[in-house]
């Protein structure tokens, strides 16, 4: 059911291309990380298979943000559109317990992508922990460059310092800065309106449904605001609209 998900998540991504209320010149790239519903289940005990008491989502996993710190649940990746003067909404996301890493994760949101907002993706925006050359040389052969805060060492080799040097030209930090004002607003407000942190119900598979759904109706919702009711501000009314 998930994979179902999104695949029409990337479909309404292409529908808001393809209409002109995006302009995917620019996407962004991050994750959050959602709480378990239910007791938390400590790591000693994990370590050693004991479950002290029921109510515990032993799929659920711990994993850390630099804002939240520690934290037993689940983590929402996602890619969104960033221009400040069209609507910014999802493109691609998935959802894998709050362990996972960001950098294994970002081949297969990119790969969910539509090939309409593919070939008109210049520069793909993302915080430190998606630095790895793996993912630039991914990008590259998708036709964006992933720009991310890259730091300098002693020894850094020359392709690296290209990368240090557009970061900090002034091109890399209008690019960069779009981030703070697109997909981080984005899915604060997703988690507001759908109230899916902490997460509605346990076990990884109905999570990763449940949020999904969560960021498919999102998108059908903003949609339905700009091309039926001619909003001019779609997110205002999510919230009213599905009787929050």
């Amino acid at each position: 059911m998930s994979t179902d998900i999104k695949e029409r998540i990337a479909i309404m991504g292409s529908l808001f291309v393809i209409g002109g209320l995006v302009r995917p010149y620019v996407v962004a790239t991050d994750t959050t990380l959602l709480r378990s519903n239910g007791h938390m289940w400590h790591k000693s005990s994990m370590k050693e298979g004991i479950i002290p008491r029921s109510g515990i989502d032993t799929d659920a996993r711990w994993g850390r943000s630099r804002t939240r710190g520690w934290l037993f649940g689940y983590k929402l990746h996602m890619i969104s559109s960033t221009d400040p003067s069209s609507t910014v909404v999802p493109l691609s996301a998935d959802v894998t317990t709050a362990n996972v890493s960001d950098k294994p994760v970002y081949p297969d949101v990119v790969a969910y992508l539509s090939p309409k907002i593919l070939w008109k993706i210049h520069f793909m925006i993302a915080d430190p922990g998606y630095d790895g050359k793996k993912l630039y040389d991914l990008s590259l052969k998708k036709g964006f460059q992933l720009v991310c805060p890259v730091k300098r060492y002693k020894r850094t080799k020359e392709e690296r310092l290209k990368l240090i040097e557009f970061y900090e030209s002034t091109l890399g930090q209008v690019v960069y800065s779009r981030r703070s004002t697109s997909i981080e607003p984005l899915i604060e407000h997703i988690k507001s309106v759908f109230r899916i942190d902490p997460v509605p119900t346990r076990r990884l598979d109905k999570v990763r449904s449940i949020v999904l759904l969560s960021v498919l109706l999102y998108q059908i919702l903003v949609y339905y605001n700009c091309k039926v009711l001619k909003k001019d501000n779609p997110r205002r009314d999510i919230k009213y609209m599905i009787g929050c």
